[in-house]
């Protein structure tokens, strides 16, 4: 059944294991194969299609359905187009096969992140448009790069031009996750990366010797200090059945260098720490408990960031907001049952809503069990189509939102 197109195979699902076949996966994702794609679509569906080269070989593919109303501000459909690697002696079948096995479910490197929603918004926008729909609002599909290493050569410069801000966005859907419960999720805001390394220096000598003031010896009060913080967010999180993942600070201890032989004490030690900060930190007062960690452990400790988000957003979900009001409205008149929670990681969404744009993650799959970046990476047909099936309500709810006081 891994053929493409197999017979009585929906056109959809036919289009998405298409779409998977492209090898975009990092670190050196097939980008012009990706974009050639999408500009087929948009021939074939009647869109205006604009490609802009964000960074040499980064380019972001724009398809627009024009509204009735250009005075409004547009709804602006958001995925990415790279993946993440694979080990592919993990995998039942291979990854770039798109291979569909008899009970339905699709392989393939994203499936769930994020190539099925990127299919999702074309065929939902395909099927309105032959039903003869017109809406007041224009709607934009974006196709950006890199998302998957930081979005810096993608989305991050993107927001920053002015092909941007022609598109004069006022509301963006992005990814969200898999839920394996009968409800969606739907993520508001997300946690802030920081990416932080510890540079501890001391006295170095022969590894025969009692020697003080080490680097490793230092280094250690660090480590500790910031794994029992770890411990009292994991804690925290695992006493409150209200709170989620996103809802607290994670962090993970994640490289460790230093040292060129074993009977040698090092100078110099570091360890580097994946930091997930949840939005409602103070991210000063933070900054400060890092650099009291430092200083506790000793003389020559120092901290640096190599990523570090400093601009977390949160969109409205209360019904007094009129983007969030004909989300879940929409949703409600389908039955669905909503999930809000914050992003544990991290995505497109923080550059949208650090330049006013809100933005809501939502991947419609249902009882389904969170996959992404995982070997077997995989999406049932049905829960795909059923996506297909929820865009195209959301997607009239959304780019009908009545003028706005800013726009008036």
């Amino acid at each position: 059944m891994a053929s493409e197109g197999s017979e009585g195979e929906h056109p959809s699902v036919t289009l998405f294991r298409q779409y998977l076949r492209i090898r975009t996966l990092q670190p050196e994702p097939d980008y012009g194969a990706a974009v050639a794609f999408f500009e087929e679509r948009a021939l074939q569906l009647g869109l205006g299609c604009q490609k802009v080269e964000v960074a040499p070989g980064r380019v972001v593919t724009v398809l627009t359905w024009p509204g009735t109303n250009p005075r409004l501000s547009s709804v602006l459909l958001n995925s990415h187009t790279d993946v993440v690697p694979v080990f592919q002696e993990y995998w039942s079948h291979d990854p770039f096969e798109a291979f569909k096995d008899a009970d339905g479910y699709i392989y393939g490197r994203g499936a769930q992140d994020m190539k099925c929603v990127s299919i999702q918004y074309l065929e939902a926008v395909k099927r309105l448009k032959a039903e003869g729909h017109h809406f007041p609002r224009t709607i934009h599909l974006t196709f950006v790069p890199d998302e998957e290493i930081g979005g810096h050569q993608g989305m991050e410069l993107f927001v920053k031009r002015p092909e941007f801000q022609a598109l004069r966005a006022g509301f963006a859907l992005d990814e969200g996750l898999a839920n394996p419960t009968d409800a969606f999720t739907v993520f508001y805001s997300e946690r802030s990366p920081w990416w932080v390394r510890v540079t501890s220096t001391g006295r170095p000598g022969h590894g025969s010797r009692f020697i003080e003031d080490t680097a490793a010896e230092k280094l250690h009060k660090v480590v500790s200090s910031i794994l029992a913080f770890r411990e009292k967010e994991r804690q925290r999180l695992q006493s409150d059945p209200q709170l989620k993942e996103g809802a607290v600070t994670s962090v993970n201890l994640t490289i460790l260098e230093g040292g060129v032989a074993f009977n040698m004490v090092p100078a110099t030690m570091s360890a580097s720490f994946d930091f997930r900060v949840a939005p409602d930190v103070d991210l000063k007062a933070f900054e400060g408990q890092l650099q009291d960690w430092c200083q506790e452990a000793g003389e020559g400790v120092t901290f640096e960031f190599v990523q570090k988000w400093s601009e977390p957003q949160v969109t409205p979900t209360d019904d007094s907001d009129p983007w969030w009001a004909a989300f879940s409205r929409a949703c409600k008149d389908m039955n669905l049952t909503l999930e809000p929670e914050i992003f544990p990681a991290a995505t497109d969404s923080r550059y949208l809503r650090a330049v006013g744009v809100p933005a809501l993650g939502f991947s419609p799959m249902n009882r389904t069990p969170v996959l992404l970046h995982d070997h077997d990476e995989r999406l049932h047909e049905g829960v795909f189509l059923r996506g297909v099936d929820i865009y195209t309500q959301l997607l009239p709810a959304l780019a009908s939102v009545p003028v706005l006081p800013s726009e008036s």
